[in-house]
């Protein structure tokens, strides 16, 4: 089979003993009914928050602790391009088989789905997941249609101040969402200066609840510096977890869509 990087990955037959260094992909395994399958997690998969108690804890999705992982004899472990090391990927194949995914957009979303049918044979709950996010991403897309764009910026971190810009699956949701990205001219993740980079021109800032955990003192302290934009306390989970969390994004970017205007 092929990942999303286009690797051959080599199985002998179905995969019953997995582990998942990835939150939101450990998630959709559960979706798809797999939770039996797991014998490996990172400390970071609280969804559902029952499998940190059942499942053994392999480490974070940057470092893990690779005896633990040889020791669960895996036959196959689920890594992110993004999220893991290329340095980690190296001895994890000297483990077992690795699948990497690769996000940037919905369809990327959507594909990965469809591979962990394949490789589980899960075929239906697959297809089950993807009709339910492509029946909530087009009755989103009815609801904003006539609505014009708001100018958005996204923030992931403070001290630094960084923001989501372009080339990410955050950007594409924020796109989706009908939110036009303030920093889309730049790359990835930058580091930006608040008071040289944006303007007050803005019509909404988003501050995200992960990877920094911005509060409601952030949100006060926000609106004073930029009065004449909304600015909102926004789950980051539903702009950068891809997977089953995907089926319930669109009508979160509903709400936030009224709460912004």
């Amino acid at each position: 089979m092929k990942d999303q990087l286009n690797r051959t990955i080599e199985l002998r037959s179905k995969p019953t003993r997995i582990v998942s260094l990835v939150p939101s992909q450990t998630e959709l395994l559960y979706d798809l009914g797999l939770e039996s399958s797991l014998v490996g997690i990172t400390k970071f998969c609280v969804h559902p928050y029952h499998l940190i108690s059942n499942i053994k804890v392999v480490g974070g999705t940057k470092q893990v602790h690779f005896d633990r992982i040889k020791a669960l004899a895996p036959d196959i472990i689920l890594c992110n391009k993004e999220e893991n090391t290329q340095e980690m990927i190296v001895e994890l194949e000297k483990i077992a088989p690795v699948h990497l995914s690769d996000i940037y957009t919905i369809e990327d979303c959507l594909e990965l789905i469809k591979m962990y049918g394949t490789i589980f044979q899960v075929e239906s709950n697959a297809e089950e997941i993807v009709s339910k996010i492509k029946n909530e991403h087009k009755t989103f897309q009815d609801f904003i249609k006539n609505q014009p764009k708001l100018n958005t910026a996204y923030f992931i971190w403070k001290n630094p101040w960084m923001v989501a810009a372009n080339d990410n699956f955050i950007n594409t949701l924020l796109s989706a969402g009908h939110f036009k990205n303030y920093f889309e001219d730049l790359e990835r993740y930058p580091e930006i200066d608040l008071e040289k980079d944006l303007s007050q021109d803005v019509d909404v800032i988003l501050l995200s609840t992960e990877p920094f955990p911005f509060k409601e003192e952030h949100i006060n302290a926000m609106k004073l510096k930029y009065p004449k934009a909304k600015v909102l306390l926004v789950d980051g989970e539903l702009f950068s977890w891809y997977g089953s969390r995907l089926t319930k994004s669109f009508q979160y970017f509903k709400t936030l869509r009224l709460e912004s205007l």
